[in-house]
């Protein structure tokens, strides 16, 4: 299986536990990392046999945007499951990060990491 990345994608989105995190809002960093066949791509160099990056980027827009959710966990479900089920993409890795956790102690971001497969979502 093949793979295509989009890496450090950043969004502005109110997804947290605390009234800050829900009303201010913070930002949070994605990357995603894609599985499918890219021998048809690669063959013919033809844009309609691989997928559109930003088409991707859009539904992941939409995720960050549209809900609002408590753990990074599930925002990356959401993102999980709406990538697998409008894209033709075999499965997928997505990890979620947030820079600025109100976490009492020093450290760069806190990460979540989910693997899923369009059979998760049948």
């Amino acid at each position: 299986m093949d793979v295509i990345r989009l890496k450090n994608m950043q969004f502005y989105g109110f997804h947290g536990v605390s009234d800050s995190e829900k009303h201010l809002g913070g930002r949070f960093e994605i990357d995603l990392e894609m599985n499918l066949s890219l021998e048809e791509a690669g063959t013919t160099d033809d844009l309609t046999k691989t997928i559109n990056y930003e088409a991707i980027y859009h539904t992941v827009d939409i995720c960050v945007k549209k809900d609002k959710f408590y753990l990074i966990e599930a925002l990356a479900n959401s993102v999980a499951k709406n990538i697998l089920k409008s894209h033709p993409i075999d499965s997928l890795v997505v990890k979620v990060r947030k820079p600025h956790a109100p976490v009492r102690g020093v450290l760069d971001t806190v990460e979540v990491e989910i693997k899923r497969t369009k059979k998760d979502y049948v």
